[in-house]
């Protein structure tokens, strides 16, 4: 039986990578002259931390950030821009959760998709991995194809790994 996992991580090593791209751009960006605020990446938490003076500067260092991390590799979609923005003396601070592993809603809609499909192959959840088992290596790669044209659906960057035959 051919095998593979789906699982969501992002290379903490590439993310502070981006984080510290980004820092030296907005260092360096005119409209960020005299700033107070600063950018940090959080590798134990897996949180990226914005402290800045207004919400216009937080959302510049949003899209500063999101542009390093597509240079870097890095799907966007993997950060979490849920949680508001939030008061802290005379700066504005924002945390961004780092999305890591499935979660049970996302999993679910990735079962339903797969189960939708017809392809003859079973899929399993194992905490935040998703197995996809069948006899024909073709399926799979059909299983892979499809999760890939249903990336908006989805929500979050997926990566295929462990394809044994």
């Amino acid at each position: 039986m051919a095998s593979f996992d789906i699982v969501s991580k992002v290379d903490p090593q590439t993310m502070d990578n981006a984080v510290n791209v980004a820092r030296k751009e907005i260092l360096n960006r005119y409209d960020f002259r005299d700033t107070k605020g600063s950018i940090d990446y959080d590798k134990k938490n897996n949180v990226v931390n914005i402290t800045m003076e207004n919400e216009m500067r937080v959302q510049h260092t949003e899209d500063v950030l999101i542009s390093k991390m597509v240079k870097q590799g890095l799907d966007a979609t993997a950060l979490d821009f849920s949680k508001e923005a939030y008061q802290s003396g005379a700066m504005l601070k924002k945390d961004i959760k780092v999305k890591a592993g499935i979660e049970k809603d996302t999993s679910k809609k990735i079962m339903k998709i797969i189960k939708d499909s017809k392809l003859k192959v079973s899929a399993a959840m194992m905490d935040e991995t998703i197995r996809v088992t069948g006899k024909k290596i073709d399926d799979l790669q059909g299983v892979i194809a499809l999760l890939r044209g249903n990336s908006e659906e989805i929500g979050m960057p997926l990566q295929y790994v462990n394809m044994k035959s």
